[in-house]
């Protein structure tokens, strides 16, 4: 199988969209709703998205696995964001009757400064050297997750630098009924997308870990296939979210053969999210780790050491992993 897109810019949706002036359930306070209407984008029909993989879409925040300091390292997504007076220029541009006209953008002074170590990512426009912000006057990007940032310290959690390995969640190589955490070298993922999920990321939907105990993970975009997915139509997608077992999920992304990605999210067809048993949670989950090459005592506090403890046990569900500290 070939190896799968990256997410390095915002995805858009399998169908056209339209907004309707309700009250988002997906986001507090936004006055409208995104709704996808019957009709195929043309952008999803220009990757051949009748050709593309479907896989799960997983609700935690973006990162990317690419060298620092000459070493593999875990990078945690940074959007630059403008200033004050350039948002108020945006937003004006946004609501004015006039903004079929382009809005221009002086990335120099319109945005707020980034971290020295700051990159964008990949595939965002360029215009002159310079990143072009997208629809939203955001230009997205990456910062290192170094060891004592506290602004990052879920992240930090789930990799070890001295090893240079990472706490990942994917389907068992044998079983794909059967969910494994293992130890992955971070050489492994390099130029990868992944996704950090657990208990103080977006209101933890997976139920993981505990505010005593927290438990993260790192799951790679495209890691879960959908394998039984109905026919490309809004109905047949909405029934099988509705209906169906693997439809527990939050969404789905199409990995297309040119790399891009396209998905659709519950929220597009009027659905709730989260939702109380997802298709995750429903999986059997093995314990992994070979670690003993290591031949190292790992802080009794940290993730690692706490899933050796339950190296080559089995838990009907993720919910199911408990720390005894």
């Amino acid at each position: 199988m070939r190896r799968l897109g990256s997410v390095q810019r915002k995805m858009p949706c399998v169908f056209v969209t339209e907004v309707k002036e309700e009250p988002s359930a997906k986001r507090e306070h936004q006055p409208f709703k995104v709704l996808a209407t019957e009709t195929v984008s043309h952008k999803a029909l220009d990757a051949d998205i009748y050709s593309a993989i479907p896989t799960e879409k997983v609700d935690g925040t973006c990162c990317y696995v690419t060298t620092y300091k000459d070493r593999p390292y875990l990078w945690a997504r940074l959007d630059r964001k403008p200033n004050k007076q350039a948002d108020k220029r945006f937003k004006n541009f946004l609501h004015s009757k006039e903004n079929s006209k382009e809005f221009f953008w002086n990335v120099e002074e319109d945005f707020k400064p980034a971290p020295e170590c700051w990159i964008p990512a990949k595939e965002i426009e360029q215009l002159n050297g310079n990143p072009v912000p997208d629809e939203n006057g955001h230009i997205p990007g990456w910062v290192p997750v170094e060891k004592n940032n506290k602004q990052y310290c879920w992240h930090s959690s789930v990799v070890n630098y001295e090893f240079e390995i990472a706490l990942v969640l994917k389907h068992h190589p044998d079983d794909p009924g059967l969910l494994e955490i293992s130890a992955v070298p971070l050489s492994d993922l390099l130029e990868q997308t992944l996704e950090l999920i657990g208990t103080n990321i977006n209101g933890n939907p997976y139920g993981l870990g505990s505010k005593k105990h927290p438990l993260h993970l790192l799951i790679p975009h495209g890691a879960f296939q959908i394998r039984n997915l109905p026919a490309l139509k809004h109905n047949d997608l909405l029934s099988w979210f509705e209906g169906c077992r693997e439809g527990k999920i939050e969404g789905i992304v199409w990995h297309c053969s040119d790399g891009c990605l396209i998905k659709v999210h519950r929220h597009h067809l009027g659905l709730c999210w989260p939702i109380p048993d997802t298709y995750m949670n429903s999986k059997p989950v093995i314990i992994n780790m070979n670690l003993n090459k290591y031949d190292y005592a790992f802080d009794t506090k940290c993730l690692f050491n706490h899933f050796l403890k339950l190296d080559n046990q089995k838990f009907g569900r993720l919910k199911d992993i408990i720390f005894d500290v």
